[in-house]
């Protein structure tokens, strides 16, 4: 079983960083709607600068008490990105969401691979995907915002062995994403998940650019 954690360790303070907002306006937008995330949410630690994210990224502050730390997964991808380890992800749009500045891991999708093996077996897309890339996923960080399909294969593949160094899991929708979230969670492998059948796209980018900031913020004050 997991260990699931939610430490409120190392404060953040009133500082704000987004590698994204290129002009004032855009800055200003950005940090509004993180002010109101650390009043709703808190701002005690690094987990709780994810939730604020994820729930901006939503719109909706309820997003924070769905999601699930195990495992010390942002120090996990702090350590990932100091190696420039691979991002893999489920589908392009979480490739093109995830930014870009501030590290120099690689960002890739697993829809490059697979689609012979799609076709043979009936799987989906992102299942095949994900099949074609074990040789690749070991050390890497994984963000599935999607698919569960994808993520119920990448837990199959976490119990023959293989290990991620982070798996960011928020799938989205009524058939297996909430179980593929709740398998996720029963593995020994630093993750970010979250309860129930929301989830996607949004919630898995906003979480891995949040590890990201921080990862930028470090290094630049090192």
């Amino acid at each position: 079983m997991s260990k699931e954690s939610s430490p409120r360790g190392d404060t953040t303070g009133s500082t704000y960083t987004d590698l994204g907002a290129s002009t004032a306006e855009a800055y200003g937008i950005s940090l509004a709607s993180r002010l109101l995330a650390r009043k709703e949410v808190g701002n005690a630690g690094y987990e709780d600068r994810v939730r604020q994210r994820c729930s901006v990224a939503v719109g909706d502050f309820t997003m924070a008490g769905l999601l699930r730390f195990c495992n010390q997964p942002v120090q996990a991808g702090l350590a990932a990105l100091a190696l420039a380890a691979p991002i893999i992800t489920d589908i392009r749009m979480v490739q093109v969401g995830i930014q870009k500045k501030g590290h120099a891991s690689p960002v890739t999708c697993v829809l490059d691979r697979g689609a012979e093996l799609a076709a043979e077996q009936g799987i989906t897309r992102s299942r095949a995907g994900i099949l074609a890339h074990r040789d690749q996923l070991t050390g890497a960080v994984v963000v599935i915002g999607n698919a569960p399909s994808a993520l119920l294969s990448l837990c199959d593949l976490v119990r023959e062995g293989i290990r991620p160094a982070l798996i960011i899991g928020t799938p989205v929708g009524f058939v297996k994403a909430a179980e593929s979230k709740e398998e996720l969670r029963t593995l020994s492998v630093p993750s970010i998940s979250n309860e129930g059948t929301r989830g996607g796209t949004p919630v898995a980018v906003a979480a891995m650019n949040e590890i990201i900031t921080i990862y930028a913020e470090l290094t630049r004050d090192s």
